[in-house]
């Protein structure tokens, strides 16, 4: 990553540069997930994104977007090798009810930290997912344990016996069960046919539904098609009702730049979004 686009973002971030310490690595991860959405807008407008790192930092950096985990952690892995963060990504597997499985593995990339210890967590090493929507506001010690961030109670253990060797689990308040993760290093394009599928298949839940996600502090904003849901304190939920109320939101909620989006286009993404919910109240809200 060259200068200019380390420079822009962390002006996106509002995070100054700075040496490897365990305090900058929670100040960036914060700012990530409370100012780069996670968002599938570019699927229902039609948008083909690749995962190749040098994209997705130049959305992050330069053009507003945000995108789904291979995307937000990628990139947030470029910057943090940029600032001189030891990182290294792995191949993980997000998984509901029925358990983790091989099935899922390649579709959520991982990324872990090195040569950082605290007291705490005198290895030095910890986990770091600003792609997992719902899930992480802070960065986690890669040590077995339960941890609350917000509204959501998180656990890690060692899995030598199962799928992958780490598993995270999620909170029951939360957006999936599970997400497992292998300690082998990976590169970027181990995930490129499990990309493919999840942003074209009409079986992909990414193609499926519509969806933009912003963790902070206290809790997380979750758009999935028009049913908007605060999930925290003060949990609220509401359904949108015009193309201009979803685009404002994108904008102000998610802060996501949608300002190139022409208007046949919304008005296409709205049409097409509206029927799907409607589809969906008929059939009984599953």
């Amino acid at each position: 990553m060259n200068d200019a686009l380390r420079n822009a973002y962390l002006r996106r971030l509002g995070v100054a540069a700075g040496p490897p310490t365990v305090e900058g690595l929670f100040d960036l991860h914060r700012a990530q997930t409370e100012r780069v959405a996670y968002e599938t807008l570019w699927i229902h407008l039609g948008e083909r994104w690749g995962i190749d790192l040098a994209g997705s930092v130049d959305r992050e950096a330069t053009k507003g977007r945000g995108g789904y985990c291979f995307h937000l952690n990628g990139a947030f892995g470029a910057l943090l090798s940029s600032l001189g963060y030891h990182l290294t990504q792995h191949v993980g597997g997000v998984h509901g009810a029925d358990g983790a499985s091989e099935n899922e593995m390649t579709n959520h990339l991982v990324l872990t930290v090195d040569g950082l210890p605290t007291t705490e967590n005198p290895g030095g090493v910890w986990y770091v997912d600003v792609g997992l929507g719902d899930a992480m506001h802070e960065p986690l010690p890669l040590v077995e344990g339960t941890y609350r961030q917000g509204p959501f109670t998180l656990s890690l253990e060692r899995t030598p016996r199962g799928v992958g060797d780490w598993h995270l689990t999620h909170d029951l308040a939360g957006g999936f069960k599970g997400m497992a993760w292998r300690s082998a290093a990976a590169e970027i394009d181990d995930f490129a046919t499990k990309h493919q599928w999840l942003s074209t298949s009409p079986e992909s839940g990414f193609v499926r539904v519509l969806t933009a996600q912003r963790r902070d502090a206290t809790g997380v904003d979750i758009l999935r098609g028009l049913v908007l849901r605060r999930i925290g304190a003060e949990a609220s939920e509401q359904t949108l009702t015009s193309s201009r109320d979803l685009f404002d939101l994108m904008g102000s909620l998610f802060g996501l730049d949608v300002s190139g989006v022409e208007r046949t286009a919304r008005q296409g993404l709205w049409a097409k979004t509206s029927a799907a919910h409607e589809a969906w109240v008929g059939a009984g809200k599953p």
